[in-house]
Formats: structure tokens, C-alpha cells, sequence
């Protein structure tokens, strides 16, 4: 381990740094300033090349070139340039902007264009866009994949495991049957849902000046078609435009992705705590790695670790997720800067998600089904098929199915012995008692099999 991750604050940076590393590039600060440098890039480009902008000419083969090779050359070199620049200016934004004048200087063309840089922008114009395609990035290179990832495991075992019947438990107790794969399939289907919602969120963005009224623009080019100037660099950048903002673009879409991912982080913390509990119950064993250990003390030990790695960054996430969500879209009339502290955590809630998934993924892989525990938790479960027995005896109008059922069973310890001489002395016709004599708490499963496999 390097000596920075031993000394990291943060497990994120520490512990946890290579489950998460393909966020550095992203929501670091240089992955920031790399973001930014790019808007401001951009923005010059599509300044260039309206005819609008009458002073400023579309870029040349080289000058284009040029401009291009400064973004995507971008290293930590360039972005500690612009952390000493910041050490002066006092301004990370504008930081970049000197930075690009100075870069600018080696190509005659960009240099006569220096003046356009940053043109009628305030920060937060670089800061919204930049933030919001680093999120865009982040959903579709990180998050996504993981989750489908979740999915296709989670189903697969869903459909491996369709046929396997188990003794559910509501409110802990013992209860009617089900299978393994079917719950899980239960979860699969749950995660699939606030994945999609996660994935449909918009993502929105802003170029409109000091408090959202062109303001500036205006004055240097009355002529413009500025909304439609901006929609359409915005929206060039992947991004949906929002033509009504403060000085802010208004955080709202944050709020709605972190919500989703929220809602996807406790669906999965649901079932991370479920298998913990079936692990428990012994249905499911852990495929045992020889040079692991389990316990300090005691050597027999093979703990569900993964999972309880997963729900505790779940946890962590959410409570990060749930704040950013909660402030971002609050600001005082047309800005304050106490959200810039906290745009600058996004990554982090991310990255704890991040974790989670693969620590729930290791755990998923290391299970194994002990068939015994769950025959001899059914076997012992003959009081379950009260509840079919009474139900048939309901269709065809014997009288107090329900109450005769719950005296015969509730409180008692019931055997298949017990069932079977009850059944035999119900009027019911002879082929519906065959059935119900045919029945064993493993056999009473519904259509429990065909759910799961039909995901």
C-alpha cells in the first residue's frame, strides 16, 4: 500500500482506494479543474464559431489543433500549474482561465483570442457544467455497469436457485413456503426499477450569466439570440438545458439522481441484510478461501463479511446522499456558496456506493446452497399448510375453515401425521384431498418457481 493511503483521512482514499480508483479521475480536484478547463474550452470554440460573435472568427486547422491538444494532454503538471496560479488569484476558477491565457500565448490565433475566454461567464457557469458532465461520466462509466453487473448476478442466481424451496418467515416467524430464487428475483426486479429511474434522470445545465438574465451578453452583443446560443452549447455537451436559474443552475437534478441512487442503495442494503439472515439460518454456505481468516480467536469461523461491508458503506452513502440531496437545491435568493463544499463531496457518496457493489458482489459469489438446512427447516414446518388446507376447505363451504385450523394448529406442535387425519375427515371431493394429502411444505411453493425464472 502507498504511503498515501496509509495516512489517508478518508477510507475512500485509504482503505477502500483501489475498489474506487476509477473516480479519481472524475471527482478529484484535479478530475475538477480538468472539467473545467474543458468547459471553458468549449465555450470559446462555440463562441468562435457563431457568426454573431463578429470579433471572434471560427478557429483554424492549427489554432483548433491546439486548443484540443490542451485539454487532452491535461495532467497533474498542468493542474498543479493552476493550483500556483490559484495560490495568487485566490480564485479556482479563474485560476483555469489564466492558465489557458498562458497556454494560449504559443499559438498566435488562440492568443489574439485570449479576451473571449470566460466571456460573459460567471463561475458558476464552468462549475455547473463541469460538475454535471463529471456526474454524467460517473453514471455511465462507474455506476451503471456496477448496477447492471448487480442485475445480472443477482437474476442469474435468481434462476439457478428458482426451484429450491424454502421455508419463509414473516414477522420472523415461520410461514408459507417460497424458494430461494424466487426472493431473490424479488430483489432483482426492485433493483431494476430504481436503476432505470437512476439512469432516466436528466441532467441539466447552464450558461447564462452573473444571475441568470444575460445580463453581460446582452450588453456586448444585444443582437444574439443568447437562449437559443446557450441551449445549444449546453445541450452540445450532453446536457439538458435549464433556461431558468439564479446565478446557480438550481441543483434539483442532483437531488432527483441522489434520490434514485439512494432508493438503489436501500433496496441493495435490504438484500445484503436478508442473505445475511439466510446465511445465518445455514441455507447458504461461503465458498472458503484457505488463507483467510475469519476470526481472531475462533478458527472455525466463516463470516458474511462482504455483506456487512456492503450494508455499512450503504449506509455511510446514503447519509452523505441524503444531505447533498437535502441542501444543493436550497440557496439563499439568488446565491450563496454553501453549496460549494458540498459539491465538492459528491464523489464521495458515490465512491461508498461503489464499495458497497463490489463488496456485495464478492459475497454473492461465494454462496453455496446447503440443501439439508433447508429440507430440515421445512420438515419441521407441517403447520405451514394450514393455510392451503383451510383455503380449500373455503372454495367448496365447509363451515369455520379458518377458526377449525387455527385451533388445530396455532400454539401446537403440528405433524404431518396430525394434517393428514384432519384432511381425511374434511367432506371435500375426493380428488381435492388427494391434493392436499400430496402436499408437503416443500411441494407448497405456488408458482414461486415459475416467478423467478419468468425475470
Amino acid at each position: 500500500m502507498e504511503s498515501f493511503a496509509l495516512n489517508a483521512i478518508s477510507p475512500i482514499d485509504g482503505r477502500y482506494a483501489e475498489q474506487c480508483k476509477e473516480l479519481r479521475a472524475l471527482f478529484s480536484e484535479y478530475g475538477l479543474i480538468r472539467h473545467r478547463l474543458l468547459i471553458e474550452a468549449q465555450w470559446l470554440r462555440h463562441l468562435a464559431a457563431r457568426p454573431e460573435i463578429r470579433e471572434l472568427s471560427a478557429f483554424g486547422t492549427a489554432a483548433d489543433r491546439r486548443l484540443s491538444d490542451i485539454v487532452d494532454t491535461f495532467d497533474e503538471a498542468g493542474a498543479e500549474r493552476v493550483k500556483a496560479i490559484e495560490a495568487t488569484t485566490q480564485h479556482d476558477v479563474k485560476a483555469v482561465e489564466y492558465f489557458l491565457r498562458e497556454r494560449f500565448a504559443e499559438q498566435p490565433e488562440l492568443a489574439a483570442a485570449e479576451g473571449f475566454l470566460h466571456f460573459a461567464c460567471t463561475s458558476e457557469d464552468i462549475n455547473n457544467l463541469a460538475y454535471a458532465l463529471i456526474l454524467l461520466d460517473a453514471r455511465r462509466r462507474c455506476l451503471l455497469p456496477l448496477m447492471d453487473e448487480l442485475d445480472d448476478t443477482v437474476r442469474a442466481l435468481a434462476h439457478r436457485l428458482a426451484g429450491h424451496a424454502m421455508l419463509a418467515r414473516t414477522h420472523g416467524q415461520s410461514a408459507s413456503p417460497t424458494t430461494l430464487g424466487k426472493e431473490l428475483a424479488v430483489f432483482a426486479y426492485r433493483l431494476r426499477r430504481q436503476r432505470k429511474q437512476l439512469a432516466d434522470t436528466r441532467l441539466l445545465g447552464k450558461m447564462n450569466g452573473a444571475v441568470g438574465n444575460y445580463n453581460a451578453h446582452v450588453a456586448a452583443y444585444p443582437e444574439a439570440d443568447w437562449q437559443a446560443l446557450t441551449h445549444d452549447f449546453v445541450t452540445s455537451l450532453g446536457l439538458d438545458w435549464n433556461p431558468y436559474t439564479t446565478q446557480i443552475e438550481p441543483h434539483d437534478f442532483l437531488a432527483e439522481m441522489f434520490h434514485a441512487l439512494m432508493r438503489f442503495n436501500t433496496v441493495l442494503l435490504d438484500m445484503c441484510r436478508d442473505i445475511w439472515r439466510y446465511v445465518s439460518l445455514g441455507y447458504f454456505r461461503q465458498r472458503v478461501s484457505d488463507d483467510e481468516v475469519g476470526s481472531s480467536t475462533m478458527p472455525h469461523k466463516v463470516n458474511p463479511i462482504d455483506f456487512e461491508n456492503a450494508e455499512g458503506n450503504l449506509g455511510i452513502a446514503n447519509a452523505l446522499l441524503d444531505h447533498i440531496a437535502a441542501k444543493l437545491p436550497v440557496s439563499r435568493m439568488q446565491r450563496d456558496l454553501s453549496d460549494s463544499t458540498v459539491l465538492r463531496t459528491l464523489g464521495v457518496g458515490i465512491a461508498h456506493s461503489v464499495v458497497a457493489y463490489r463488496s456485495c458482489l464478492r459475497g454473492l459469489g461465494r454462496l453455496e446452497v446447503d440443501e439439508s438446512a433447508l429440507a430440515a427447516d421445512l420438515d419441521d414446518a407441517w403447520a405451514v399448510l394450514a393455510d392451503p388446507i383451510q383455503t380449500v376447505m373455503r372454495r367448496y363451504g365447509l363451515e369455520n375453515p379458518y377458526e377449525k385450523l387455527k385451533a388445530l394448529t396455532r400454539g401446537h406442535g403440528v405433524d404431518r401425521e396430525t394434517l393428514h387425519e384432519f384432511i381425511r375427515g374434511l367432506d371435500i371431493p375426493a380428488d381435492a384431498r388427494e391434493r392436499l394429502l400430496a402436499l408437503t411444505p416443500a411441494s407448497y411453493t405456488g408458482e414461486a418457481e415459475t416467478l423467478a425464472i419468468d425475470l
